[in-house]
């Protein structure tokens, strides 16, 4: 598939517009879609069964658009990747209950141990309220899209923007208001079998557990949150391998290691990610957004939109390719702020 150019309008409210050259075709997916008479008769997301309608996929680059200049404004990233973790590493692949489906909106669960201050980023997103900063609230733009697809795109734009890696996103997720009990995330104080209980609870692999350890390239931790104090690295609004090199370096000064840290090292098989992503940021980042976007997914609930679209001839088979593209593009904002997570 042709890589898409971006064009900038003047404005920064300003649509992105994928442009293809002449000589482009529209990849193999849209070549598949059932098309009668000049219509297209129905389509999903592309990669799995959800079904979204075109509309919604408007409304979801829409709220990406405000949700970049937000994060990159309010240099809010680590706290709000923080709540899409947090929302969907709950999941119990037996029981099928929690994961991403946007129940940490509700206090029952946001006012869990593991989620302190975590309202910040709540209310950040839905009210537009941030300590002494007011800014449009999101939700209140786009309130079609659901809470848990919300803070899923919000956890994947705060990856793009601090530079990261594009990370694929699948919208239709349902909300649920269905609480998980209190206990089902990772605790920073525990080692290796518990990283390996939480995560494999979740259906994720070893891979995953430090692919994903490598996101607290990103923030801080609070001593009246988690317990703990200190940057993971030295550049804490950057995304990058350094949470790696860091770790093989050992104790440095200013610099935060959990005990859920330190075990990366202690397991021979985390040693050996943890070795491989800090010799090759590139692979850190393949597989970081490989394990991110499961984790995003887990228990993926659809929201039950209807999935039948008519569109007529070949300016309707181009909207359809505009829509189900997704547009990936980050703005690395190098101020520092004390809002990490």
């Amino acid at each position: 598939m042709p890589t898409p150019r971006i064009q900038f309008l003047p404005s920064r409210a300003a649509a992105l517009l994928p442009l293809f050259s002449s000589s482009s075709s529209f990849p193999p997916l849209y070549k598949s879609l059932p098309v009668t008479a000049g219509k297209i008769k129905t389509f999903s997301s592309p990669q799995e069964d959800t079904m979204v309608d075109a509309e919604y996929l408007q409304e979801i680059e829409k709220a990406r658009r405000d949700l970049r200049a937000l994060i990159s404004n309010k240099n809010c990233a680590p706290i709000i990747l923080r709540l899409a973790w947090h929302d969907a590493g709950t999941y119990d692949a037996k029981t099928k209950s929690g994961g991403p489906n946007g129940s940490i909106r509700l206090e029952e669960e946001y006012s869990h141990r593991a989620n302190a201050g975590l309202k910040i980023a709540i209310d950040l997103l839905v009210t537009g309220h941030l300590m002494s900063l007011v800014t449009e609230p999101v939700k209140e733009k786009h309130p079609n899209v659901s809470y848990a697809d919300l803070y899923q795109l919000a956890g994947v734009v705060a990856v793009e923007v601090t530079g990261g890696p594009t990370i694929q996103f699948k919208p239709g997720r349902k909300d649920s208001s269905v609480c998980p009990e209190e206990g089902r995330l990772p605790d920073a104080n525990q080692g290796v079998s518990h990283l390996r209980e939480v995560f494999y609870r979740m259906g994720l692999t070893d891979k995953d557990i430090v692919a994903l350890s490598g996101g607290h390239t990103l923030g801080r931790g609070h001593q009246e949150r988690s317990g703990h104090e200190g940057p993971w690295t030295k550049d804490p609004l950057k995304f990058d391998n350094s949470y790696y090199v860091e770790l093989l370096e050992g104790e440095t000064e200013g610099l935060l290691k959990l005990h859920t840290d330190l075990a990366l090292l202690e397991d021979p098989v985390f040693r050996g990610y943890v070795e491989f992503y800090a010799e090759d940021e590139d692979a850190f980042f393949k597989d970081y957004a490989e394990s991110h976007k499961k984790l995003s997914e887990l228990g993926f609930t659809t929201r039950g939109r209807t999935s039948c679209i008519i569109l007529q001839g070949a300016v309707g088979i181009a909207l359809a390719a505009l829509f189900l593209i997704p547009v990936h593009i980050y703005d690395l904002n190098a101020k520092m702020k004390d809002f990490f997570c």
